[in-house]
Parts: structure tokens; sequence; C-alpha cells
């Protein structure tokens, strides 16, 4: 059978006449396989899913309650276009008392339907063709992905150990400074666990001053922060001049798939995200808004969902080590990002994080998630599904034995 007549209309940002005629497999898809493969080959072993990235619990039962109340009120059915008053408020209020962020809830703040969607439309408002965003790898690709979409480039950025998972800014060649319109940063780190310090922020301000860069920090994983206090971007001097910061509800409130989340900061660009939205979507279900604002204040929430990841996080590490990994607590996110093992038993080598991932999923029923673009590491998620501590020891034992059967070296 030939191709159908729009084959040749495909837009080339996503492949031009060749789209849907490519054999790559992408990474998470490569994944999914093994894991099917895993579950066929050895049945009555249980997968053990270090790599699913995402809250295993449900929002808190107030959350809850009061999503089944505002569902049924006549007044949440139409559209949220910008978003509503009372959800600038709650998030007025939290960055007020989290961060001491002073922040008008009309013009400095809106709501996202999640942060993947704002990742999305930022670059709609300053890049051209020929225009640079710089992003850290690994991370979230999606306001790269956008980048492209709109004719301009993506400069990258390696986060390296030896760097502390901390881009080089200097290291920016003069022709990208000036071609770049966009900084794109994740702190806490997804998928390092690093968190920023007053000192890199400071750094950073001072870098978009002088190139005229515009910052967009990424702030999904800001209630997991362990070894410090949260720090937003927006509680360093001059922050509020270059850039804006984006937060969701997924991590830090277990509301995954709400798709809630805002974006804040200097006016204008908060304005210019506003008309581009509005152009896009037409606001999220107010009864998810209102419900939102019942999570943001409530200060329990994300204080117990840090607790349970800090808990896990610390027998994650403390096993691996007992394997081999060279891993220490991460300073923030559910993830732990480690070396990938060179080999295994029956003289088995890796030359890829890849490899090796598929190694462990394949043999061993181990999934994590593999990263090779600044040196070989596997990103363990502590997002497995377990009711309670003796599952999780359960788990940690389960995974321990597992480990040890492979002989890995490193």
């Amino acid at each position: 059978m030939g191709d159908p007549y729009f084959q040749k209309l495909f837009a080339e940002r996503i492949g031009g006449a060749e789209y849907g005629k490519g054999t790559e497999i992408y990474k998470f898809e490569k994944i999914k396989r093994a894991k099917r493969k895993a579950m066929a080959d050895f049945p009555d072993r249980k997968l053990i899913d270090f790599g699913i990235g995402e809250n295993d619990e449900m929002a808190d039962a107030s959350v809850r309650k009061v999503m089944a109340r505002e569902i049924s009120e006549p007044a949440n059915r139409g559209y949220a276009d910008n978003g509503i008053a009372e959800f600038k408020e709650a998030v007025s209020r939290f960055m007020a008392r989290q961060f001491d962020v002073i922040l008008e809830p009309v013009g400095e703040i809106n709501h996202c339907i999640g942060s993947k969607t704002a990742l999305a439309m930022l670059p709609a408002a300053f890049i051209n063709p020929g225009d640079v965003t710089l992003m850290t790898v690994p991370g979230y690709p999606v306001a790269g992905t956008h980048t492209k979409y709109y004719g301009g480039e993506v400069y990258r950025l390696p986060l390296s150990a030896e760097n502390g998972f901390l881009p080089d800014l200097e290291s920016i060649p003069e022709d990208i400074r000036r071609r770049a319109k966009l900084l794109v940063l994740n702190y806490p780190n997804s998928p390092t666990g690093q968190v920023a310090t007053p000192a890199f922020y400071g750094q950073v301000i001072k870098f978009a001053k002088e190139n005229d860069v515009v910052v967009i920090q990424d702030a999904a994983h800001m209630m997991l922060s362990y070894d410090r206090k949260p720090l937003s971007f927006l509680q360093m001097p001059g922050a509020k001049d270059v850039g804006v910061e984006v937060y969701s509800l997924s991590k830090g409130w277990n509301m995954i798939g709400w798709r809630i989340g805002w974006v804040c900061g200097n006016r204008r660009i908060v304005q210019a995200f506003s008309d581009i939205k509005d152009n896009s979507d037409s606001g999220q279900f107010i009864a998810i808004q209102k419900a939102a604002v019942a999570a943001l204040d409530n200060t329990d929430i994300p204080q117990i969902t840090r607790d349970k990841y800090h808990r896990r996080l610390t027998k994650l590490v403390d096993m691996l080590g007992r394997c081999g990994f060279d891993c220490k607590m991460p300073g923030g996110s559910y993830f732990l990002y480690t070396p990938a093992p060179k080999a295994a038993a029956e003289g088995i080598t890796f030359d890829t994080a890849e490899e090796a991932s598929q190694y462990l999923i394949t043999r061993h029923s181990i999934c994590t998630v593999p990263w090779d673009d600044a040196g070989s590491f596997l990103r363990f998620s502590v997002t497995y599904e377990a009711p309670d501590e003796a599952a999780e020891d359960a788990l940690m034992a389960a995974a321990e034995k597992r480990l040890a059967e492979a002989e890995l070296t490193f």
C-alpha cells in the first residue's frame, strides 16, 4: 500500500515526508518492550519497577473531598480561560508562606494545565528562526522540542558529576550567547537530584542580564528537597527581572493526573504566556483549580510526601551501596542518579547505560531508566507501589538479592 496523499504535507518539524517511516525506537518504548519480555520470560517473577517516575499515591483525601463537591457545582461548568482568582490567590499565599516571595495574584501568576504545557508554550513567546534555547542535559526535553518547532536551535549544557550537576555557563561560546533567548533550568533536578544554591542562582541572574537571556526555572520537584529548605529562584534578588518559575502540583501533592500547575514571576513574561495560553487552551476545569486551592493551603501534604520519598531513597541508597553502586542521597526529587555498571556475570559487558538497563530488565526483572547524555548513568525512581514500610523493605530485599546474583562490576 502506497503513501497517503498527505504524506508529503507533514511539517518538517516532525519529519516532513518521512514522518512515520523511521525505525528508531524511543528510549521509554524500548523499556516498555523489555518489561513485556521480562514478564513473558519470567511469569512467576514480579517485576521490580524503579523506572516509572510518577507518584504511587492518590491525592490527599481532603483534596478529593473538595473535588467531589465542586464537580457538582453548576458555576464550575464553564471555561476557565486564564484561571480563576481563587487559585491565583492560593498560589500567592503559598509563595509568601513557603519562600517569602510576594507575588500579585493578578499579573504575576497564571495557572497551567500541568507544567508540561507551560514549558511547551513559553518558547512561542520568544523564539524566532535562528534563536537559541540553552538547555541542560540530561533533562526534560519539551521546551527544546518546541524551540525547534519554531525554527530555533537547542544548545545542550551537560550536567556532569565533575561540575556538581550544575551547568557551566562560562563554557557557552560567544556566538551562541549572542543568539540565545532562553535558559531553561530544572532544580531540584530531574534526573540528577541536584538542588540549586543561592550562589548558583546568583550566577544565573548575572548571566541573564549580561547576555539578554530569559530564565525559565522548572520547579516541578520543588517540595521534594531533602538536605536544605526548598529554594525558589524567585527568592534571589533580581530574579523577577529576568524570568519566571514553573510549578506543578504533581510531585509534591500527589496530583499527577490532575494536570494543574502555575507560572509565576516577571509580569510581562507571565502576560506573554497568558496571551499564548489564551490561544492554546480554555483553562483547566474549575473544580480542579478549586481542589488545588485546598491542596496549596494544606501545609501537611507536601511535608508528608517529602518524608515518604526521603525514607524510600535512604533505603535505596543503602541497598545499592551494598551491591557496589557508587551513590549517595540526592538533594531533591524522587530520583537516584548513579553511574551505570560496566559488566555483569558470565563476562557480559556494557558500553552504555542503555545496555546495562536492558540487561537488568530482561535478565533480572529490575527496571531502571538509562541516561547516556553526559556519561553513563542509571536513574532509579522510588515511586514504586508499596502500601507500607514492610512492603518497601520486602521490595528492597528482593532487589538486593537479584542484583547480587547479577555480579555487577563498575
